[in-house]
């Protein structure tokens, strides 16, 4: 998983997610006390990419979709 800050703001993020991410929830686990929000699923296989609701986090899934029910 990969993260990229634009230099503007500390809010606006892109994560690049995997199958091993999933099932995919933000906050990430390991993020800084000030990024906690409540936790929210997103499903990032649905559309590619998908933003928090919360936080603005913008998560996009990479590589080969999982195939079958995960």
């Amino acid at each position: 998983m990969s993260t990229t800050n634009t230099p503007t703001t500390d809010t606006a993020r892109e994560v690049d997610v995997t199958a091993h991410d999933l099932p995919l929830a933000c906050p990430r686990p390991g993020s800084p006390l000030w990024a906690r929000h409540p936790r929210v699923f997103l499903d990032v296989l649905k559309h590619d990419a998908v933003a928090c609701p919360y936080c603005g986090t913008k998560y996009r899934f990479t590589g080969e979709k999982p195939k079958g029910h995960h």
